[in-house]
């Protein structure tokens, strides 16, 4: 008999839903949130209850409610680097997720809400592939100040769930493959994946790489340090 299954993806503009029976997704729902929602936020764990509560609404709309699942997994958010993965979530995981210990970002609500919904379906929760996900190389650290090394900030969900889906169309191992990633959402973030691991990418939080609907991208650092002094 399979086990069902609910996935949970806050991003800075929605929140995706998954429902799977095993390894087969049956039914996936996006929830879009407009600008004046969030605005009415001051702070992003200030929306926790807002995508709580829209989270169940769909599910009681699907006939569903979280005693159904056997266990419960929301997008990693902004935690100390780590390797990719499935990790339980734990109380220390909580405390860094909503104290924004590494960062303030909607992804930090996955863990929360699925820890939510867990404990009342008395079944486990679960993070997946955290936007902290780190498997740079050395050299991909480097900057012309030795004080400031890169930090790997991205999509790695998303990038590693579609890098092994075309893995698995073409019959290939994700981890016999090189490949080239693009996410593209309110973020964007654009990544080398070699063998299975992400070697390069940049730092879809902090304002390196491409310009977005909600980044400005990378800046000449001249324009901007005069911009500044000018304001």
């Amino acid at each position: 008999m399979s086990e069902r299954i609910l996935a949970i993806n806050p991003g800075s503009t929605s929140t995706k839903i998954g429902i799977f029976e095993g390894t087969k997704e049956v039914r996936t729902i996006n929830l879009s949130h407009s600008a004046e929602e969030i605005a009415r936020f001051p702070q992003i764990n200030d929306q926790l209850s807002y995508r709580l509560e829209a989270i169940q609404a769909v599910l009681k709309e699907e006939g569903l409610k979280a005693a159904d699942f056997a266990a419960i997994v929301g997008r990693g958010g902004l935690l100390k680097p780590v390797v990719s993965g499935t990790y339980a979530v734990n109380e220390a995981m909580l405390t860094d997720l909503k104290s924004g210990e590494y960062g303030i970002h909607a992804s930090n609500l996955g863990g929360v809400l699925a820890n939510l919904l867990a404990k009342e379906a008395c079944c486990p929760a679960f993070i997946v592939d955290p936007v902290v996900v780190d498997e740079l190389t050395p050299v991909a650290r480097l900057t012309g100040l030795p004080e400031m090394p890169r930090q790997c900030i991205f999509h790695a969900l998303n990038q590693k769930a579609v890098a092994k889906r075309f893995a698995a169309e073409k019959g290939k191992a994700y981890e016999e493959l090189n490949l080239i990633v693009a996410h593209l959402g309110g973020g964007i973030s654009v990544g080398c994946h070699a063998k299975g691991q992400v070697v390069e990418v940049n730092n879809a939080l902090n304002g390196d790489g491409p310009f977005s609907p909600e980044r400005a991208g990378t800046v000449q650092a001249m324009q901007f340090a005069k911009m500044v002094k000018e304001r």
